[in-house]
């Protein structure tokens, strides 16, 4: 898998907090019973003994072998294991390979979940894009379900092929079958003639031996290997299906806990989003009132400014006018002194305000950019925390897909090659 485009730009480090459960639980039993092998066993015995006493008793000697012969075929521990080897749970299998792929194909949501969220959070802007937790705990997530997928495709091809083998062992298996089923055909027809039946009549050289004959040795091995061929695949059948079925909830358990270790993150995320972004609204609003009680006072200031600035002019023309006095009038009496001392005070008092007023307007100048910059990070910070929460909605739709699970529907089973209804009847 690809890894996910990160966005370039500044990101801040925060402490890394993550909590992750793992639960393992499988339990897969499967037991097969073959009473009729050896209920049929004891048939067999029973008829073969029945036979031994008719054929002292006066049967003629040309339905003996006929019947025993009938009576191996129908009776053998081998024909019955065939007929219960054709008839294994072999819907198990692609029953079990259709849950795992409906499994693989259910993580295609979770990871568009996933990928939309990492996508969504790149959208974060200035000291907002941070790697917290959320980021660690998505990508985890994202490898995950890389993870998960390829694990459940190998166990599909696994279970594709083990299907083709259980399908050629069960050809083997229904061929065999069909063939010894058409033989008892022909044997229990054998054995329903008589001397008097119309149908019988002088053959050229019957007692030849015909091409592709096998001894009964032959014949029982030849069953025997398809048998154990056909147990062996569905002993591998049977431990896969086990593997399969304990995989799916082992992964499960990780995505379930990984989901949940992602979504506690993005929770806790969000409140200290929301803590800063309630604080930066405070602090805000505390600013926009200090500004304003600010403004006050610098107009405040300004109009004493002007005032002591009137009044400076009027003690500067006094004293001017003062200059004009002629003779021995150009005193420098008590007002001229007053006088003085006014100017003096007002100087300083001017140059005073100034100075306030200087650092008052410096002061407001420094508060408004600072406020245009909590402004701004509070934009960012609702639009951080909007992401947020629009990445929260979108996971909402784990839990419902996880909610809506389907039964699987079992396969067809596999129809025998040959076509004919004999194997059904017989089965019944």
């Amino acid at each position: 898998m690809s890894a996910l485009p990160a966005k370039p730009g500044l990101r801040l480090s925060v402490s890394e907090w993550y909590s992750r459960n793992h639960q393992l639980s499988a339990t897969a039993q499967h037991e097969r019973l073959i009473s009729n092998v050896i209920r049929q066993d004891g048939r067999s015995l029973r008829n073969e003994t029945n036979c031994k006493v008719g054929s002292c008793a006066g049967s003629t000697y040309t339905t003996k072998p006929v019947f025993l012969h009938t009576s191996w075929i129908r009776h053998s521990p081998i024909f019955w294991l065939l007929l219960f080897c054709r008839r294994p749970g072999m819907r198990v299998t692609p029953l079990s390979k259709e849950q795992t792929e409906q499994a693989l194909a259910a993580t295609v949501i979770p990871l568009e979940v996933s990928t939309e969220c990492v996508t969504l959070r790149e959208g974060r802007r200035g000291c907002e894009l941070v790697i917290d937790p959320v980021d660690e705990q998505l990508k985890k997530e994202v490898d995950l379900i890389g993870r998960v997928q390829q694990v459940l495709q190998q166990h599909i091809d696994k279970a594709f092929e083990q299907l083709s083998v259980l399908q050629e062992a069960r050809h083997q298996l229904t061929s065999d079958l069909q063939n010894k089923m058409d033989t008892l055909d022909i044997d229990m027809s054998c054995l329903s003639l008589t001397i008097k039946s119309p149908q019988i009549s002088l053959k050229t050289n019957p007692t030849r031996i015909p091409s592709g004959s096998s001894t009964p040795q032959e014949w029982l091995q030849f069953s025997q290997y398809n048998v154990s061929r056909a147990q062996e695949a569905m002993q591998v059948s049977q431990q896969m299906r086990e593997d399969m079925s304990l995989t799916r909830a082992q992964l499960q358990n990780e995505l379930e806990t990984q989901r949940r270790a992602t979504e506690f993150a993005l929770r806790k995320r969000n409140h200290h989003e929301e803590q800063a972004r309630d604080e930066l609204e405070w602090q805000i609003k505390t600013t926009e009132d200090e500004m304003t009680e600010m403004e006050s006072d610098i107009h405040g200031l300004d109009t004493d400014l002007q005032a002591k600035t009137a009044a400076l002019k009027l003690a500067h023309t006094r004293l001017e006018n003062r200059t004009n006095r002629p003779g021995m009038d150009l005193c420098r009496d008590e007002v001229q002194h007053g006088l003085v001392t006014e100017v003096n005070q007002l100087e300083a008092t001017i140059l005073a305000l100034k100075q306030k007023l200087s650092e008052a307007q410096h002061s407001l100048q420094k508060m408004k950019l600072h406020h245009g910059r909590m402004l701004q990070d509070l934009s960012r910070k609702q639009e951080a925390l909007s992401l947020e929460q629009r990445s929260m909605n979108t996971r909402t739709h784990l839990t419902s897909a996880s909610c809506s699970g389907k039964t699987p529907v079992l396969l067809v089973p596999l129809t025998n090659s040959s076509g004919r209804s004999n194997l059904q009847l017989l089965a019944q």
